[in-house]
């Protein structure tokens, strides 16, 4: 080893294969874990980045560790890629949402899980790796303050066609305990803020004016937030991210959102049903009590933002009807962006227990490795209409939101799409884009090996 320094890849999986061709995500963004991941290990390794979202892995460049992010929806190709380095007597080391939220299932495809975060057990990893003593198990915990004094390789991400917004983080997990929410359990309903003066030191490092904060809700503690948010006036950014409801009702904090340059926020309104919304646990959403969000709207108008509307359909309390009023609901009030999101049972959160308590989920429990899935697909039995007829409400309101005349009518909202150049033209760079990976993903296989053994055997 060069230097004394181990070879290490650093692997994001991609999700699988379109039917007949391999999907190339023409809306990746940065995969930032990996990125903190090879911040982590800059003094100990030479790394290697491999984004199997958009380039071939060369398994047979010289490694000692592959370690691989796993999310429950790639966790499928994710095991496929640790076989083929296992098959050349690589060490794998696996980690990420999913080795937390079922560890026993990733360690059969793995040397090593690391469960939790991976800042304050990372050193402890490489050093038992150093000295032939790797452990299978590592418990990172949660990290409290995250990624304290660690930033990013950036230099990994370059050549490989992210979107052109960085990609940072300020906070991690949520309060709020949604009985779907993969986050609240990870986090265990804990929200953690980094060092203020770490974020605005990695503003400075990276080369854009556009960021993403990638929290799972940015404004979970309102005052850290305000005190973050007045240093960013001065550095006259734009950027995004990803929030709760409740912050259009401090007019302080909402002041100082604009100010400091936000285009946007990522906003799980989830449903207009409010049986809905009371059976998911999502009491944030009314706060104020409940009309179909009429104030808050109208609060994003006045404030000037842009949102991503987030709705999880397939609640015991929805039907065919209510699910296309959803989408009605989202062209009318123009937002910028919708996203329609079958619920999807995720191991080990509160809903996939009750499903599997009541004998509702399908793919036997695992539809992230069963090879009769598909993406966007319901994985369990709802109570008011067919999986398939969930499946298929749920592909028409992505395609009705997504059709030309909604992108034109959304458009020309003056407060908000149109409010500036920047802000239309973002509109009219993105939408097309996002419409475009909606047709190219649903119907999705999970995984290579299916398309791969298909392809070789048309060639015979």
């Amino acid at each position: 080893m060069e230097n004394n320094k181990l070879k290490i890849s650093l692997i994001k999986p991609t999700i699988g294969t379109k039917l007949h061709s391999l999907y190339v995500d023409e809306g990746r963004m940065e995969p930032l874990m990996l990125g903190v991941l090879g911040g982590l290990l800059s003094s100990a390794a030479e790394l290697s980045l491999y984004d199997d979202r958009m380039e071939a892995i060369d398994y047979d460049k010289p490694c000692d560790i592959a370690m691989i992010t796993v999310e429950t929806y790639t966790a499928k190709r994710a095991y496929e890629i640790a076989l083929e380095y296992k098959k050349r007597n690589i060490t794998v080391i696996m980690g990420g949402m999913h080795a937390r939220l079922i560890p026993e299932e990733v360690l059969e495809h793995c040397d090593t899980i690391i469960i939790g975060d991976a800042e304050n057990i990372i050193d402890e990893v490489i050093n038992d790796f150093r000295n032939k003593n790797l452990k299978k198990i590592y418990n990172g915990e949660i990290v409290k303050p995250p990624q304290k004094g660690v930033f990013p390789r950036r230099d990994l991400f370059k050549g490989k066609g992210y979107l052109p917004i960085s990609l940072i983080q300020f906070s991690r997990g949520c309060v709020h305990n949604c009985n779907y929410c993969a986050v609240s359990k990870y986090f265990d309903r804990q929200h953690y803020c980094r060092s203020i003066k770490d974020v605005l030191i990695e503003i400075e490092m990276q080369q854009r004016k556009f960021l993403f904060f990638v929290d799972d809700n940015f404004i979970a503690n309102k005052e850290r937030a305000k005190q973050l948010l007045r240093e960013l006036i001065p550095l006259k950014i734009h950027w995004v991210s990803q929030g709760s409801i409740d912050m259009l009702y401090d007019d302080e904090l909402m002041e100082l959102i604009v100010k400091s340059g936000c285009m946007g926020f990522v906003m799980g309104f989830e449903s207009i049903n409010e049986a809905s919304i009371d059976h998911m646990g999502k009491r944030v959403n009314k706060i104020r009590g409940f009309d179909k969000y009429k104030w808050e709207i109208e609060r994003l108008r006045y404030w000037g933002l842009q949102t991503w509307a987030a709705f999880t359909i397939g609640h015991d309390t929805d039907t065919l009807e209510s699910i296309k009023a959803t989408c009605d609901f989202a062209i009318q009030n123009k937002f910028t962006f919708a996203a329609y999101n079958i619920l999807m049972p995720y191991p080990n959160t509160p809903l996939y227990n009750q499903l599997k308590e009541e004998n509702r989920l399908l793919y036997g429990g695992k539809w992230w490795l069963d090879d009769n899935y598909r993406f966007n697909h319901a994985a369990y039995i709802p109570k008011n209409m067919t999986p398939d007829e969930l499946t298929e409400v749920g592909f028409y309101c992505r395609n009705e939101f997504n059709k030309l005349s909604s992108l034109l009518y959304r458009a020309f909202e003056p407060s908000t799409n149109m409010s500036s150049l920047f802000r239309f033209t973002t509109y009219w760079l993105y939408n097309p884009l996002f419409r475009k990976e909606v047709y190219k993903k649903h119907n999705m296989l999970f995984g290579l090996k299916q398309y791969l053994e298909r392809n070789k055997n048309v060639k015979k």
